[in-house]
């Protein structure tokens, strides 16, 4: 048999490498760090195998473990001493994540990107301002525009307090362009902006709930992130967003969407982002537990197929695992 065309020449060892089309680096990936601000001492998160919350004076110690791998980014959730309707723990100056902040930028060369969002900061777990009624009625949920003033306070006390990138996921309409005039309002022009630019209401953020303490205490957040069945509606989301002024645009949750990574990153100029989330890492865990698979190698397998779908930047719990053996 004359066989002249054969790709298995460039699959051995040595040449693998050099002729290999994606590779994972350190500083591809952002790592969540969350900080609680009702805790003296470190406390593990069950659902999220080797990530803890962590108290305000231990963030800067948190942060030094991520960099010890290489990872040069964090991304801060807080949960606050104290919740209420409006979430006004927020955008006060002594907020948890601002407190954070703070020390961290103050001790530490990390990049410090500010999650901004409402749903851990107030007593209904949603991520904005009630409409009246909203927990009689499931037609009710978030006030859009009443919300976004919450988002640009928000916003100038995250870059106040130090942080380099906001980045809004509440899927409200016109955040982007809230922010940014309220950022740059504050005297915060050089500060950019990671849009949640297509942010599907998912069944894997359950860990997540569990790590920042933000799940609704009624309904859910269909009406305001999208629907897992499309996929045309996320280019116009995604489009908004470009067009209000965001610096970068990330895709959550990723594998499940990576269809969507890849119609972003083929229709946009700018970075894309996508969060490899809670119930992605957890699921992995949980199979590795059972002895089902090699938790190292699901873990580098997920984050390069994210990768080699379009991601310039992954946010992902397994960042320091991963990093490590890179």
């Amino acid at each position: 048999m004359d066989i002249t065309d054969r790709p298995r020449r460039l699959r051995a060892d040595g040449v693998r490498d050099l002729v290999s089309e994606t590779r994972l680096a350190p500083a591809d990936f952002v790592v969540p760090v969350f900080v609680d601000a009702t805790t003296d001492e470190r406390v593990p998160i069950e659902s999220m195998p080797g990530h803890e919350r962590v108290p305000v004076d231990e963030a800067v110690a948190r942060v030094e473990e991520v960099l010890e791998t290489g990872v040069e980014s964090v991304m801060l959730f807080g949960i606050p001493e104290s919740k209420d309707a409006e979430g006004s723990r927020a955008w006060a100056e002594d907020g948890v994540v601002q407190r954070a902040t703070r020390a961290i930028k103050a001790e530490t060369d990390a990049y410090v990107i500010a999650d901004l969002c409402l749903c851990e900061y107030t007593d209904h777990g949603h991520c904005g301002v009630l409409e009246p009624d909203a927990a009689e009625d499931p037609d009710l949920t978030v006030r859009n525009d009443a919300t976004l003033e919450r988002y640009a306070e928000t916003a100038r006390s995250q870059a106040a307090a130090g942080a380099d990138m906001i980045a809004p996921s509440g899927m409200m309409d016109g955040q982007v362009a809230a922010i940014r005039a309220g950022l740059d309002e504050g005297g915060f022009e050089h500060v950019p902006i990671m849009a949640y630019a297509a942010k599907y209401a998912s069944a894997f953020y359950g860990p997540f709930r569990d790590a920042a303490d933000g799940a609704p205490a009624f309904g859910d957040r269909r009406h305001y992130q999208m629907d897992p069945a499309n996929r045309r509606e996320a280019m116009r989301e995604v489009r908004l967003d470009a067009e209000q002024g965001a610096d970068a645009l990330m895709v959550k949750p990723a594998l499940p969407y990576l269809d969507v990574v890849r119609d972003v990153r083929e229709s946009f100029d700018r970075p894309v982002a996508a969060y490899n989330v809670s119930g992605e890492y957890a699921m992995l865990h949980a199979a590795a537990e059972k002895g089902w698979l090699d938790l190292d190698a699901a873990a580098r397998e997920s984050l390069l197929s994210i990768k080699r779908a379009g991601a310039d930047l992954i946010v992902t719990y397994f960042g320091e695992r991963v990093a490590r053996d890179l």
